[in-house]
């Protein structure tokens, strides 16, 4: 005979990975606004900024600020990288 499930145990299991998940996605937003430099606006400035790109309807202008975050996170994945590679070559003969 099988042993009956624990469905408390999972559903608390469930819920404490849903607390996780949520904290990490709200650091990662955080992270998110100090690595763009919008850190340095004021509170009332971002959170206008974010309200009116929430509330925007224009597709074009909604692409256009996807475009311009992805090539945002490809020079800084770019420059990442050729950290690392300097790093790897910094202990060779000139």
């Amino acid at each position: 005979m099988r042993k009956p499930r624990d469905i408390d145990a999972e559903l608390k299991a469930l819920a404490d990975k849903a607390k996780g998940l949520k904290a990490r996605k709200i650091t990662q937003l955080g992270e998110l606004v100090a690595a763009t430099g919008a850190d340095g606006l004021d509170v009332d400035t971002l959170a206008g900024a974010l309200l009116a790109a929430q509330d925007c309807v224009d597709e074009e202008q909604k692409e256009a600020w996807r475009r311009k975050g992805a090539a945002f996170f490809q020079r800084k994945r770019r420059r990442e990288e050729a950290g690392r590679q300097s790093e790897n070559h910094a202990g060779g003969a000139p």
